[in-house]
């Protein structure tokens, strides 16, 4: 056997009766969807059943899944101690796992487990499932700040490693949390729409779509289960899919989706890893053909510091301001529409832009201390862009400032922070600041000075 049946739901604590003391109703026909799927679940009798959580124990690098021999968990956060459970895992299968894993070189495993208590994320779907069946065994698997693509992949690990057991999956997340002003984190426009993105990828069974999101629009959106719903759609890579989404529910203004995909059989044309990883290097072969000078010495850069271990001489047929002048630079580096890289230089401190570039090329692949060093292989998918910073000029507060055309440094001291303009879901320039004083280890209360600049963005 393997995962006959998978499950998309959210985890509202308040849908647990004790809980909402009468606001669950309002979420009426997600209860009722529940309900549905856990008597389905009573039926296939499950020999175990994977919960990935979006509220696990979480690294940024690193996909935790939980080790141990068992759990127990309340609702003690939420005011009720009294409503418990506790759930025995399935150590075998979690070994197969991390053996699978291990071989395709994902950062996964079972360290550093600092809190070993069942979180909400997997005891409200376990409420309901535990009203009608009880005789399976637990796989509890957080997600990471790793690439969509990686969580992806692990999915696939779990397949593998699931052959030869009858297993239920079930993807355990909310939706945007933007989706009313009057819900507890207020409204932006991207919500509804991550909403309605998601929800009809669920009842399409397009998968695809999941690994198409935008990770700063998703940040925006306030979304909270996708990496959960995408290993889930990985444990069932190259499977015909009966899809169906059961309900859809956002009184309280976070999004409710409960969506059921039942497996048929086999069908090659669902790798949506591979299909995403084939349309992403056409993409980034097309804008090769249109990148200008700035770029392309970025990109050559690199490609030959990791390949070779060597940096290029600056060719011969640059543009004269591109060997005249002097400024600060920041070279940017995206792989698969996610951040991978980003070094720069408030002021110039090479002989030109030229040298400047190359530089901060290797440095962004390379030092940047948030990511390992790129690798040979993903050479081909990375995407670039060269920002040539302009002469910072001194403000006297944030009404001097524009988000989309300048960039503002703060200073304090020694301590300096910097971010660039034109950047999604930095919409204010309380924002901007806020995160430049973040960067730069400064308080809002201290008293630091303001610059803003202006950038030529290549890409």
């Amino acid at each position: 056997m393997t995962i006959v049946n998978s499950f998309i739901v959210p985890h509202p604590p308040l849908i647990i009766p004790e809980i909402g003391r009468g606001e669950e109703r309002k979420i009426q026909k997600t209860i009722d969807a529940y309900h549905s799927i856990a008597k389905q679940i009573s039926v296939i009798k499950p020999d175990t059943i994977i919960i990935t959580t979006p509220h696990s124990i979480m690294y940024s690098d690193y996909i935790h899944i939980s080790p141990g021999k068992s759990a127990k968990g309340s609702f003690r956060e939420f005011g009720h101690r009294n409503v418990t459970m506790e759930a025995e895992y399935d150590v075998e299968l979690v070994g197969e796992i991390l053996k699978e894993a291990e071989k395709e070189g994902i950062s996964a495993g079972t360290l550093g487990e600092k809190n070993s208590s069942l979180d909400h994320g997997v005891m409200v779907p376990l409420y309901f499932v535990n009203k009608y069946y009880n005789n399976y065994k637990l796989v509890r698997i957080s997600i990471s700040g790793l690439s969509y693509l990686e969580h992806y992949k692990l999915g696939k690990c779990i397949k593998k490693a699931a052959s030869n057991k009858k297993i239920v999956f079930i993807g355990s997340g909310d939706l945007s949390h933007m989706l009313k002003e009057t819900g507890p984190y207020g409204y932006r426009e991207e919500g509804p729409i991550f909403d309605r993105e998601v929800t009809k990828a669920m009842k399409t069974g397009n998968f695809l779509e999941f690994l198409k999101f935008d990770e700063d629009f998703c940040e925006t959106a306030a979304e909270c289960g996708l990496r959960s719903f995408i290993i889930m759609a990985g444990a069932l890579d190259g499977k015909e899919l009966s899809s169906n989404l059961l309900s859809y529910e956002g009184p309280f203004g976070v999004g409710y989706a409960v969506a059921e995909f039942k497996v048929l059989g086999d069908d090659e044309g669902r790798r949506f890893d591979e299909i995403y990883v084939n349309s992403e290097m056409e993409r980034i072969e097309s804008l090769k053909l249109e990148e200008d000078e700035y770029v392309r010495l970025a990109r050559q850069t690199l490609e030959s510091y990791v390949i070779n271990r060597k940096i290029i001489e600056k060719p011969d047929n640059l543009s004269s301001e591109l060997i005249k002048t002097k400024a600060g630079v920041f070279v940017s580096l995206k792989l698969d529409g996610n951040l991978r890289g980003c070094i720069g230089t408030i002021s110039p401190t090479a002989p030109s832009i030229a040298d400047e570039i190359i530089r901060n090329a290797i440095s962004a692949g390379i030092d940047d201390p948030r990511f390992p060093p790129i690798s040979e292989e993903e050479l081909s998918r990375l995407e670039y862009s060269v920002d040539v910073l302009g002469k910072a000029e001194k403000i006297q507060s944030k009404d001097g400032l524009n988000p989309e055309r300048y960039g503002v440094i703060v200073t304090k001291g020694h301590r300096r922070g910097l971010l660039l303009p034109n950047l999604e879901g930095v919409d204010t320039a309380e924002e901007q600041v806020s995160i430049a004083l973040r960067k730069a280890g400064i308080s809002q209360s201290e008293n630091y000075q303001l610059e803003r600049f202006e950038v030529v963005r290549h890409k």
